[in-house]
């Protein structure tokens, strides 16, 4: 009969602290995935994807770069909440295989580059654009608090294919030669 009640009572005590452990927790957010537009709040930073614009080359005349994929430009805004200094690092997109593609740190011929060293101050908004060089198709943006590496917060964006005008669907000169004007 004892030995009944001393279980009952190791029982007890280890659903309570199941329960202890499971309130004192912090509790993260469910939602890891949100659409262009939405404001997605990463530790103290406010992420918005406004627009993603695809080309086949940036710049003009002889300061033409060329892609080895295409280049996918990313125009964001991204506000600071908290009361320090936050730097952001260069960004990632993960495609539908899992695989990562880095924001590239050249960001010659794109017009609102948002640079390379990204230091927001308290109450403060950055805006331009990201530039990846990647194959044509949809992809996540990683979006990160700017925190140490091995306690970085993360959400993503999903950037669905959206042709545009600009949108060359093969590289170099037209398949059917030069339009000629009769």
């Amino acid at each position: 009969m004892i030995v009944m009640f001393k279980r009952a009572a190791v029982l007890q005590f280890a659903v309570l602290a199941c329960l202890f452990v499971a309130a004192c927790s912090r509790s993260s957010s469910t939602q890891v995935d949100y659409t262009m537009g939405e404001k997605v709040r990463v530790g103290p930073l406010t992420y918005s994807v406004l627009d993603a614009t695809w080309k086949g080359e940036l710049g003009e005349g002889f300061q033409v770069r060329a892609p080895s994929q295409r280049f996918l430009l990313l125009t964001i805004s991204v506000t600071n909440g908290g009361g320090d200094d936050v730097s952001i690092p260069l960004l990632q997109l993960e495609g539908a295989n899992g695989k990562m593609y880095q924001e590239l740190a050249n960001g010659d011929g794109v017009d609102d580059y948002i640079g390379l060293l990204r230091t927001i101050s308290p109450a403060r908004t950055l805006q331009g654009r990201l530039v990846f060089d990647v194959p044509l198709t949809s992809y996540r943006l990683r979006l990160v608090d700017g925190g140490e590496p091995a306690f970085e917060k993360s959400a993503f964006v999903q950037i669905p294919l959206n042709l545009n005008a600009d949108t060359p669907l093969l590289n170099g000169p037209s398949v059917n030669g030069p339009s000629v004007a009769r």
